[in-house]
């Protein structure tokens, strides 16, 4: 066998092939190593904290301070200008794009102001300036309790942490928070949603800061402590992106935040959690249904889809990882897939970027037509059993229909309330709207034979709610009365809160740490 030396001396050029190779190898393995070391210089650098703070600390620009890329990316929730189909980060007037809301929210908040909601950044002026939460001054109080507060800011741990250690009791310093109306904790409440909601402040890793979604895995026996790094990345989501209510019957006096989810999480286990201890959020102004308002099941729905399915947690997709200046960091621009299509959606699927959207919006816009055929059914049903009271119904005949009202409206808002239904879980949510049909044409079925009953054998006049201020009307709402107040409360009152909150920031003691 001719040796290597041989064949070198055969072919020269083959020797300065072998170098040439042998030099290029070294070479690329020389960049590798550089690489390799320089990002753990970097990464050292970049995590090496600059300030000290206890994990109560709320402001999110001091923790900013040690994670500078992801505060700055967190800072673009501020931003407004993304609009998709259907949401998206603008300001939205929901109840002026569809007027049927105040008519199936008669009696309730939402018919006086519900709107798209912005980013995390808005979180605190927003349920300011709602009309939800009134205008309380002069003595007068809020129509919302403190509770209202618990997922718009890191500020309400940091409460809740001193009214526990204040009573000595979890529960009970838990409790006292909730207790009282919003206005309460006005001067408190002041931080947007941010870094201590999330984070531990010594390991940074992803914790639950909120007690009712820890409450509700105990009641199930679940441990969330044994929950993997990837499903906290959707748990700390669902501390606010679930569906809630109020409990009254936990601690006396204490409108206590409590998740549903004792018999389950699919539409009809949490229906009949309610219709067993007959809770109802309220009742209807126009049918006199005892209604219940879904939240935002956004967790709940989302588990039922197929991306859940898959393994893909929330973090994934509304925080994609990124890059800067050869760091990689999870984005804290907390938005809309659809913002940002090559970081998300393109990370898995290989479809153009037109074809992916066009997708999304497909599976959207088959769930809202039949989410709006559903809408009008159960306005119908509304003006159709006020009809009936206005003649002289019972409550032994009206009980039926007005169950299958709530029942109905219950299925539609489960939709309606979640923040992307009809892309997270487009079978379920078609499934849960079919079911909202049949239970709103039961109801409307059952209030035709009461009217004829009754001896009202045509159609029910439907009303003019052309538009939000006609819908408003019609319901009896003043709204030039209540937007005289809101403008007032928030010149007056709001700025002393910030002035109080100033005072008390300014107390804070953080501590500066010399970096190498």
């Amino acid at each position: 066998m001719t040796s290597l030396s041989e064949k070198v001396k055969q072919k020269p050029w083959l020797g300065w092939l072998l170098f040439l190779g042998s030099m290029v190898i070294v070479f690329l393995l020389g960049l590798l190593a550089s690489s390799v070391m320089e990002r753990r210089a970097e990464a050292v650098f970049a995590y090496e904290p600059s300030v000290e703070h206890g994990q109560f600390e709320p402001r999110n620009e001091v923790w900013g301070e040690n994670f500078p890329r992801e505060y700055q990316s967190f800072l673009k929730t501020a931003d407004t200008s993304f609009k998709s189909k259907y949401n998206g980060s603008a300001w939205i007037d929901m109840l002026e794009e569809d007027p049927r809301l105040v008519v199936l929210w008669a009696g309730y908040g939402f018919s006086k102001e519900y709107n798209q909601s912005r980013g995390h950044m808005h979180a605190i002026d927003d349920i300011r300036e709602i009309l939800r939460t009134g205008a309380p001054m002069d003595g007068k109080e809020s129509p919302m309790p403190n509770t209202c507060w618990t997922c718009k800011s890191p500020d309400v741990p940091r409460v809740m942490n001193e009214l526990i250690e204040e009573e000595g009791d979890f529960t009970k310093g838990v409790a006292k928070f909730y207790s009282g109306t919003w206005e309460e904790r006005g001067h408190q409440i002041v931080n947007p949603i941010g870094c201590a909601d999330c984070h531990d402040a010594e390991t940074m890793n992803l914790r639950i800061s909120r007690p009712a979604l820890i409450e509700a895995f105990n009641r199930r026996d679940m441990n969330i402590e044994e929950a993997s790094h990837q499903d906290m990345r959707k748990l700390v989501c669902a501390q606010c992106h679930v569906e809630y209510y109020f409990n009254k019957q936990k601690v006396k006096g204490s409108p206590y935040l409590t998740l549903p989810w004792d018999d389950g999480q699919t539409v009809e286990e949490m229906e009949e959690y309610y219709d067993n201890m007959q809770f109802s959020d309220w009742t209807h102004k126009l049918s006199k249904a005892p209604m219940l308002k879904a939240q935002h099941p956004d967790y709940e729905i989302f588990q039922m889809g197929i991306h859940a399915q898959r393994g893909v947690a929330c973090a994934d997709c509304h925080m994609p990882y990124t890059s800067e200046g050869g760091q990689k960091f999870t984005s804290h621009h907390v938005v809309s897939p659809l913002a940002h299509v090559s970081k998300t959606c393109q990370v898995c699927h290989r479809e153009e970027t037109e074809d992916l959207v066009a997708s999304v919006y497909e599976r959207q816009d088959k769930i809202i037509e039949t989410r709006d055929k559903l809408e009008k059914l159960i306005v119908s049903a509304h003006v159709e059993a006020k009809k009936a009271w206005d003649l002289g119904a019972t409550e032994e005949q009206m009980q039926d229909a007005l169950m299958d009202i709530r029942h109905a409206q219950w299925r539609w808002d489960y939709i309606a309330a979640s923040h992307g239904a009809p892309f997270h879980a487009p079978i379920e949510s078609g499934r849960v709207l079919a079911k909202g049909m049949s239970a709103a044409h039961d109801a409307r079925l059952k209030l035709s034979r009461i009217l004829a009953d009754l001896g009202h054998n045509k159609p029910v006049e439907y009303p003019d709610i052309s538009t939000k201020a006609k819908a408003q009307e019609y319901i009896g709402l003043d709204m030039e009365k209540l937007n005289n107040e809101k403008e007032e409360f928030l010149k007056t009152v709001v700025p002393k809160w910030l002035e109080k909150a100033e005072q008390r920031e300014a107390q804070y003691k953080t501590k500066k740490l010399n970096r190498p």
